[in-house]
């Protein structure tokens, strides 16, 4: 067992897709699953249970994905560390970000630090928050733009950066496509479809406390993890969504997006930055002053 069979086993369990899993892995589909074949008959166990249309974990599977996410983050973590003590005097700054601080947030936000450490690498990772916190914690990146639990790790500092505003994504041919502005009302009777809450859970609790404050029960076509998903199937005519406005931004064909006027009580989704306590980097002080010092701005690009 090598750290690519571990790699390849976890980029299925978090798509649970092969298809999906290969491309996040660049490689072919059925090379994929050979490697996932050999995994398995090397530990004597079936991690996961596989039809034509689904796949899922065993009760094996399950445990072992995450003590394989663990690995995988110290892996990284230590591979880091010793080839940053291989290079030159340049720094690395890893940043982690959720799909809409990635597109409009974080640019804008690098755009003013750039200049300020010119010989700065910087990578960044687009993730769900629920696969960035891990990452943050192992050291693998120096800070996260995500959307914060209830409970966060006490390992963690975080800052509240705003609160996102969000749109009704519908299909082209919509009697709503016109509508500059809706309310609930005028789609309370609609199919929607939702992200699932384990990976995405602010998203999908806002959507089911639109209606739960309305004294309502949405019709829920289809859960779906992806925000490209997501589109897809609204663009399909199989029901509206309630997404960030920054899915404003995305190429997506037959969607038509409609201003949302919401339920007071309706604060729309939290954003925030996290970094490790403790870490006083010099890198992460100059974009927390950035952060503070351009709010308005900064913000703006949500």
């Amino acid at each position: 067992m090598d750290i690519n069979q571990l790699r390849c086993f976890v980029a299925v369990g978090k798509e649970l897709h092969f298809g999906r899993a290969a491309q996040r892995m660049e490689m072919m589909p059925a090379s994929l699953s050979r490697f996932i074949r050999l995994l398995e008959e090397e530990l004597g166990v079936r991690l996961l249970n596989r039809s034509t249309r689904n796949v899922s974990f065993t009760a094996e599977g399950a445990i072992f994905f995450d003590e394989a996410n663990k690995i995988i983050d110290q892996f990284d973590a230590l591979a880091l560390r010793f080839k940053g003590g291989l290079k030159d005097q340049r720094r690395t700054l890893r940043i982690g970000a959720i799909d809409s601080a990635a597109r409009g947030l974080v640019p804008a936000l690098l755009n003013l630090f750039v200049p300020l450490h010119p010989n700065t690498d910087i990578h960044i990772i687009e993730d769900k928050t629920i696969n960035l916190l891990p990452k943050l914690k192992s050291g693998w990146l120096d800070m996260i733009f995500f959307r914060a639990p209830q409970i966060m790790d006490a390992a963690l500092a975080v800052r509240f950066i705003t609160r996102e505003s969000c749109v009704l994504a519908v299909p082209a041919n919509h009697p709503l496509a016109g509508r500059e502005k809706v309310s609930l009302d005028d789609f309370k009777h609609e199919a929607m479809i939702i992200p699932e809450r384990r990976t995405r859970p602010h998203s999908h609790d806002l959507t089911m406390s639109m209606f739960r404050l309305a004294g309502l029960t949405p019709h829920i076509a289809q859960f779906a993890e992806e925000k490209q998903t997501i589109l897809s199937l609204v663009a399909a005519g199989l029901g509206l969504a309630v997404v960030p406005s920054s899915y404003r931004n995305m190429n997506s064909e037959n969607v038509i997006y409609i201003n949302l006027a919401l339920n007071e009580n309706i604060k729309g989704l939290p954003l925030s930055i996290a970094w490790q306590k403790g870490n006083e980097d010099d890198y992460l002080k100059d974009m927390l002053k950035l952060l503070n010092d351009n709010k308005q701005e900064l913000t703006g690009k949500l």
